[in-house]
């Protein structure tokens, strides 16, 4: 070696500190091509682990270790975790292929708003493998000048076409048994490698166009064409125009605690995205109403790790060599006056010894690691620093000690990039590799659709989207089944609400049968946002709307010949029933079919006109109960301009408050008129739905059945038949079926529906019978930490109600905390659930029943 090269290795800026910079050839699909070297670059799924059950973590992690050592043992590894802000205009494009009906372009432009206000983060996983060596890089340091073309540079020739088929070749089998990891490894898009190199010089530019697949020469050059100017304790990324577009420091860890348990402290760069902090902002710039909660910010620190798995024979001789150095340092302090090696050295030399004899017997591995944590502020210098110690802190706190590493900026800005190498080795940690993937960084929440609606946003440990679409089951061949289960006046109507407008704006027919009452907002801002939607009621004003003859229509004639004699016969007294009026209700009905244009009002009218004197009788009984406000839906004569219940795209609420509906246990005998009369007009909806759902005609129409309290319908068998019918044929019939319950004890009970659940939606509940039946349909372990989690679901750090919050089931069976979010305040006003925010729908004017003979 060189004296110069002495001095410099002995100054710290020698050896790998001191060599050239990368040189970039080529971006191609999971490939950086350098001067010196290739490289094969992943994109990393993340994993739900938030929820996750013990057995299910510590059977993920081990088989990450266990890929860990037997995929990527002796090879360069470069590890990142990097953010990037949410495009929320690429939602506006993708509502173009969503919604058809209504005025759909406003409503994406709700949700699109909403994102940029909320600006959620998006975190990127990214893993790259050195493959292949090119040639011999130099050891000669650059001439130190700020360009990051002095940084990193570009050559005008490129790797030839069989080169890069070679390099391709070599990085899809090695892609191959990344793929069956937990991190289902693929090919990082050359698009998303281009991003990767080209925002690090923080300039607003158009990434290439790659060519045949391929960025080389001046599209290349593009993406490194920045300027960072290093400093003892940060750098400073420069714009086009020479000012500072960024201040960026570079921190390093110099020491984990000796013990890291798992989940817990062990999971630190999973923890990545908890880390916040509180701006500096002048009094005068703060309004005198601020919420305190946002002035919380994320920190949102990048993670670079270069690690190597140490082969077997390589890692043994490691520990060998730390316990022939604590072996030393033991004999020599004992040869001193003091004659007291030292309790560390002396537990060094044990545990090396325990480790080599462990690695000899048992499957056990190192890494060597050298994590590095890269903070950013676009804001300033002061803004950097207080990132900077919140990221010191929350690690501080894990017992992790994390701290910026002075005049090494720009020799570990340089080690974080792509194509690079490990530059400053000094600052590294070997350790058993279960250690390094314990750190979870793959780890985080993850739950609902990949595309789809967007209706809310994940609360756990990663940041990101909550997507809801209940009407793609069916295309899928999927269940069509979605429940939301919870305590009242926790946002489970508000949320069904919300998947409802989703779906009318998909083209879908949207049928609630809204026994609370409580659900006419969604037909108000349905109509605001040029949705065809209707409010039905109970009354005169509505007579008519759910007779079985115009609901059924010619497509159910034969059916309706048969249901409204059975729906009369449960609506008739039941001294009448007992006295054979049945037999003179078929004839009236099947008189009236014939005579055409049928109608249950014609029934009873013909009935109350009879010559039988039994017939009359019942004719005047069903009368005097048309004229009610429950029996006038069904059996009353229509009021003129009535609004048919047609199965046409859009929003009809049928909104049936005030029904009372016997036990499954109770006798028909022992029913009063109240009874008999709300189980005749759900008679109608039931029929209705089963019927509509199954039309030929129709199979090509979205639809979506919405049933909120449904535990008023489980009680009756009528009620839990017409569920489990359209749970399990949903699919075959495109029908989606959306239920809210606050009793999911007898939704559990419901075998047929519960197995069809595509999705279940938990709010908070408080009693541990309920609790446990909820973590059931959740798919939740049942105990007191699960009891404990559904209690607090729906509550604010100061207790207060947190409405929209809940656990989520998906089709995957991923479970994760979401906020259901109402994209603006105008829209939370129109669905409003309180009496008082009610619409009225046309008020047609109710008819006298008259002699039609």
């Amino acid at each position: 070696m060189k004296v110069i090269e002495r001095l410099s290795s002995f100054l710290g800026v020698g050896g790998e500190r001191g060599a050239a910079a990368p040189r970039y050839l080529a971006l191609a699909d999971g490939l950086v091509v350098t001067t010196t070297h290739a490289e094969a670059w992943f994109v990393l799924a993340g994993s739900n682990t938030d929820l996750m059950s013990e057995t299910a973590r510590d059977k993920e992690l081990d088989e990450a270790a266990g890929a860990l050592a037997r995929i990527l043992a002796g090879s360069e590894v470069h590890l990142k975790v990097l953010w990037s802000p949410l495009d929320a205009e690429d939602y506006r494009q993708e509502a173009a292929g969503l919604f058809t009906a209504g005025a759909w372009p406003e409503w994406a432009a709700l949700r699109v708003d909403r994102l940029d206000e909320i600006a959620l983060p998006s975190r990127h996983l990214l893993m790259g493998v050195r493959i292949t060596a090119r040639e011999r890089s130099g050891t000669t340091p650059g001439a130190g000048g700020r360009t990051v073309g002095e940084g990193l540079g570009v050559v005008s020739t490129g790797p030839g076409r069989r080169e890069l088929a070679r390099l391709d070749g070599s990085m899809r089998r090695l892609g191959r048994l990344l793929e069956s990891t937990p991190w289902r490894a693929q090919p990082a898009p050359v698009e998303t490698l281009a991003w990767m190199v080209a925002r690090e010089q923080h300039r607003a530019s158009t990434p290439p166009s790659p060519a045949a697949g391929v960025v080389t020469g001046a599209g290349l050059a593009e993406l490194t064409r920045g300027r960072i100017l290093p400093y003892p304790d940060h750098l400073r990324v420069l714009d086009g125009r020479g000012g500072t577009a960024a201040w960026v420091a570079i921190l390093t860890i110099s020491g984990f605690p000796e013990v890291m348990e798992v989940p817990g402290t062990g999971e630190w760069l999973r923890t990545l995205s908890e880390i916040t902090y509180v701006p500096d902002i002048d009094d005068g710039e703060m309004s005198g109403d601020v919420d305190p909660a946002s002035l919380i910010l994320p920190v949102s620190p990048e993670a670079s790790v270069r690690f190597k798995v140490l082969p077997k024979r390589e890692a043994m001789g490691k520990a060998e060599a730390a316990r022939r150095l604590a072996k030393e340092q033991r004999r020599s302090a004992a040869m001193q006056s003091a004659e007291d090696p030292g309790q560390a050295v002396q537990e060094t030399e044990g545990a090396m010894r325990a480790l080599v004899r462990d690695m000899g017997r048992e499957d056990v591995t190192l890494v060597e690691d050298h994590p590095r944590l890269i903070v950013t502020s676009t804001t300033g210098l002061t803004d950097l620093r207080a990132r900077v110690d919140a990221v010191v802190q929350h690690f501080g706190g894990l017992g992790i000690e994390a701290g910026v590493a002075e005049e090494e900026q720009r020799e570990l800005w340089l080690e974080a990039q792509p194509g690079d190498r490990l530059r400053v080795p000094d600052l590294g940690h070997v350790r058993e590799v279960t250690a390094l993937a314990g750190s979870w960084w793959w780890g985080g929440a993850r739950v609902g659709e990949d595309t789809g609606p967007i209706v809310g946003y994940l609360t756990g440990t990663t940041p990101g989207l909550f997507r809801n679409d209940v009407t793609i089951g069916s295309e899928r061949g999927d269940a069509t089944t979605t429940a939301w289960c919870g305590r009242s006046g926790r946002g489970k109507t508000v949320a069904m609400m919300l998947s409802m407008l989703d779906a009318a704006f998909r083209g879908a027919f949207v049928l609630a049968i809204d026994v609370k009452g409580d659900m006419g907002g969604v037909v108000t801002a349905g109509r605001h946002y040029g949705l065809d939607a209707h409010l039905i009621e109970t009354g005169p004003r509505f007579a008519g709307v759910a007779d079985l003859f115009t609901l059924l229509d010619r497509h159910g004639s034969e059916r309706a010949q048969i249901e409204v004699p059975a729906q009369l016969g449960i609506a008739m007294p039941p001294h009448l029933r007992a006295r054979g009026a049945e037999t003179p209700v078929q004839h009236a009905v099947n008189e009236v079919i014939a005579a055409g244009e049928p109608a249950t009002w014609k029934v009873v009218d013909r009935l109350r006109h009879s010559s039988d004197p039994l017939a009359r009788e019942t004719g005047e009984a069903l009368y005097e109960l048309s004229v009610t406000a429950i029996g006038a839906p069904f059996m009353g004569r229509p009021a003129e301009g009535a609004v048919p219940l047609a199965p046409e795209p859009g929003i009809r609420v049928v909104q049936i408050p005030g029904l009372s509906l016997p036990g499954a246990a109770d006798a028909r005998e022992d029913w009063n008129v109240l009874q008999r009369m709300s189980v005749a007009l759900m008679h109608s909806m039931l029929a209705y739905g089963i019927t509509t759902a199954g039309r030929k005609d129709l199979r090509g129409l979205r639809k979506v059945v919405c049933v909120p309290e449904v535990h008023v319908l489980t009680a009756t068998r009528e009620g839990a038949a017409f569920l489990d019918y359209l749970a399990r044929v949903g699919r075959a019939l495109s029908t989606a079926l959306l239920l809210d319950t606050q009793d999911p004890q007898s939704l559990a009970r419901l075998v047929g529906v519960v197995e069809q659940l595509t999705t279940v939606v938990g709010f908070q509940l408080t009693q541990a019978e309920q609790q446990d039946a909820l973590a059931e349909l959740l798919g939740l372990p049942a105990g007191a930490h699960t009891r404990a989690l559904i209690q607090s679901i729906g509550m604010q750090p100061d207790g207060e109600i947190r409405h929209g919050h809940s656990i989520i089931r998906d089709r995957r069976f991923q479970a994760a905390t979401v906020q259901w979010d109402v994209p603006s305040l105008h829209l939370l006003r129109l669905l409003d659930t309180s009496p008082k925010a009610a619409p009225s729908d046309d008020q047609p004017t109710p008819q006298t029943q008259e002699n039609t003979e």
